[in-house]
């Protein structure tokens, strides 16, 4: 899971979907007036799909996992909690079916003390202060409460496939930065471009997002990519600040 930057809506739309929002508030919101307005949504919910999958990591990948593709408009906040959130924007991220149906589904968990919802939602924090990917294991480590939620609840650890694809996932990352370093020392400035490209459409970007982090920190990068891949991150960074 890494960060993302969600743009704003344009006026018609946001205008759209204030309208269907009062529509719901009228009728005396409920899950079933929630529900049945967003299944009847259809323009609105091709805009709104359209705008996420700009905003997804990769080739269109689902925010929460970052493996599979993303298919399926989540509300962040279940309609069955909030309806009048049905057609809120902040509310709404690309999940694949697996994380949307199969794991979160209605989950919601919230701090018993405060009410604060224990999900990190990447479209406004940064998943990285509350769970720390191990690169070599390919498994998290919650830092905080809403780092062992958000494992939990999309099964960021229990599901082998995930975990199993991290770790590969760090060998191909590895593999791209040499030859990135490779063909920048040889000239060959297409050829890096094109390294570049592959390493911004990667699955699981929270690993490469991961081994980009390691420049911050010498010794560590020392220590995880050896002397010679953790000279090159200060390079990628300057080449493409926003892998940084």
């Amino acid at each position: 899971m890494i960060p993302l930057r969600r743009p704003p809506l344009q006026q018609t739309l946001a205008a759209d979907l204030a309208r269907r929002t009062d529509a719901i508030r009228a009728a005396g919101p409920s899950t079933a007036a929630g529900r049945a307005a967003w299944r009847t949504a259809r323009q609105p919910k091709a805009q709104l799909r359209l705008m996420l999958r700009r905003m997804a990591p990769g080739l269109e990948r689902c925010m929460y996992c970052g493996d599979n593709l993303g298919t399926d408009i989540d509300h962040f906040e279940p309609i069955a909690r909030d309806p009048l959130r049905t057609f809120d924007w902040q509310n709404h991220l690309l999940a694949c079916a697996h994380c949307n149906s199969n794991q979160k589904r209605d989950r919601f968990p919230c701090d018993p003390l405060t009410g604060d919802h224990l999900l990190v939602d990447p479209a406004r924090e940064d998943p990285a202060d509350h769970l720390v990917l191990y690169l070599e294991s390919g498994a998290y480590d919650p830092l905080t409460a809403k780092g062992e939620a958000t494992i939990d609840v999309f099964g960021l650890n229990a599901r082998a496939e995930l975990v199993r694809g991290r770790r590969m996932m760090f060998t191909v990352t590895k593999s791209l930065l040499a030859a990135w370093s490779a063909a920048g020392t040889a000239g060959r400035t297409a050829e890096q471009r094109e390294y570049l490209a592959a390493l911004r459409l990667l699955q699981h970007a929270d690993v490469l997002r991961g081994v980009v982090a390691l420049h911050r920190t010498p010794a560590l990068a020392d220590a995880v990519l050896g002397p010679d891949l953790a000279a090159v991150l200060p390079r990628l960074v300057a080449a493409e600040p926003g892998f940084g």
